[in-house]
């Protein structure tokens, strides 16, 4: 009976050990978020880049701005050497996987108009998320957090625009960069309260999902500033 007590205990602590290890920390959540936001942005990237009608090297460069850029100038803002994906050559792994992937698919299936703007608005969630976890991280105060949220989620859809010859989303009318800021708060607000990594990361991740898909079908927009012609 003291040895089946025993074989019992031991399994137990077996199980225990298990379930720690499969457990993940706060940095794997990080990581394993950073990879996927990367992939999305990339495949955002490239998507971008065959409505322009750019060749594979193109679609490689297009993709591996949108989805390195904004992460990118948080690390430099932050003073974290090396940059991350310099650091890590798994990111460019990815990127370059994700953008070939993408030209090939779309010369024999057309994707939807709207699958654009539904990469961009999971790319930016989940950018916001890892951005303001970096930052956190990084032992910086909520306003940088949030800031860097923000810049983490917007920058590299920024410089993609721009190379693709279109006004960027962040200086239009749309909910976007507000989207990332809010989520950058909300994360900053929930972690505060004392919610896991995944859940935090979760919550915030679907609502600013919603939030920017709403602000596209409705057409949300923040006030715009006009100064009428002094001429006339």
């Amino acid at each position: 009976m003291t040895d089946l007590i025993w074989l019992h205990g031991e399994s137990w602590a077996q199980v225990a050990q298990v379930a720690e290890a499969v457990t993940a920390s706060p940095g794997d959540v990080l990581y394993a978020l950073d990879l996927f936001g990367t992939i999305v942005f990339a495949i955002s990237g490239a998507l971008a880049a065959g409505r322009r009608h750019m060749d594979v090297f193109g679609v490689v460069v297009i993709a591996a701005v949108t989805a390195v850029g904004g992460g990118t100038t948080r690390d430099l803002l932050l003073d974290r050497h090396p940059v991350f994906w310099i650091d890590d050559g798994l990111y460019l792994v990815v990127i370059v996987g994700a953008a070939l992937v993408t030209f090939f698919y779309t010369r024999y299936v057309r994707p939807p108009d709207s699958a654009l703007l539904y990469a961009d608005a999971f790319g930016l969630a989940v950018f916001a998320v890892v951005g303001a976890r970096v930052a956190l991280d990084h032992g910086a105060g909520p306003a940088i957090v949030v800031l860097m949220a923000g810049i983490t989620a917007t920058v590299g859809g920024m410089i993609r625009d721009v190379l693709c010859d279109e006004t960027p989303l962040i200086l239009r009318r749309e909910i976007y960069a507000t989207a990332a800021l809010g989520g950058g708060a909300l994360y900053l607000g929930l972690q505060s309260l004392g919610l896991g990594a995944w859940g935090a990361a979760s919550a915030t991740i679907v609502a600013v999902t919603l939030l920017r898909l709403a602000a596209l079908k409705w057409t949300l927009h923040l006030p715009s500033f006009r100064i009428g012609d002094s001429s006339r």
